[in-house]
């Protein structure tokens, strides 16, 4: 049986700052503090280097599924993430999407993310710490995990 893996999209398979470079000054004026709030904010993001085939690796050896909270005060963000996921996951990622504010509700072995909130903290399995000096890249978190698969 494969050991289940999730992945949180922002900050690990998502570069969330990439998105800034491609709003007007008007918007980044009208949402400043709050850019996560922009309509269609999460369609204009780029994979975090190396995330897309860490990814596909990983799902060939796991039970994988991408993790991800979305701002309450922005609908289009939860459409916007399922559309990322298409776009740059494609058939790996299909029905894989798991959008919640309570990640610790999910039961698995391994979880990547890159902030402990929403639940990671309190995640029954390992946390993955994407980010951190243990794991400060994609080719760390597939290295340790790549003897983890069985």
């Amino acid at each position: 049986m494969q050991k289940i893996l999730y992945i949180d999209m922002d900050g690990v398979l998502v570069d969330s700052q990439s998105a800034i470079a491609h709003l007007q000054a008007n918007v980044l004026q009208e949402f400043d503090g709050r850019l996560d709030e922009v309509p269609g904010i999460f369609h204009l993001m780029d994979p975090v280097p190396h995330a897309i085939e860490s990814f596909n690796e990983l799902a060939a050896k796991f039970d994988t599924y991408v993790l991800s909270a979305s701002p309450w005060e922005n609908p289009s963000a939860w459409s916007d993430k399922l559309l990322w996921v298409k776009r740059h996951l494609g058939p790996a990622a299909y029905k894989r999407l798991i959008l919640t504010h309570h990640k610790n509700l999910n039961l698995g072995d391994f979880l990547v993310d890159d902030r402990t909130t929403r639940g990671a903290d309190r995640f029954q399995g390992e946390l993955i710490l994407f980010g951190s000096p243990e794991f400060p890249d994609w080719s760390s978190v597939v290295g340790y995990l790549r003897d983890r698969a069985t």
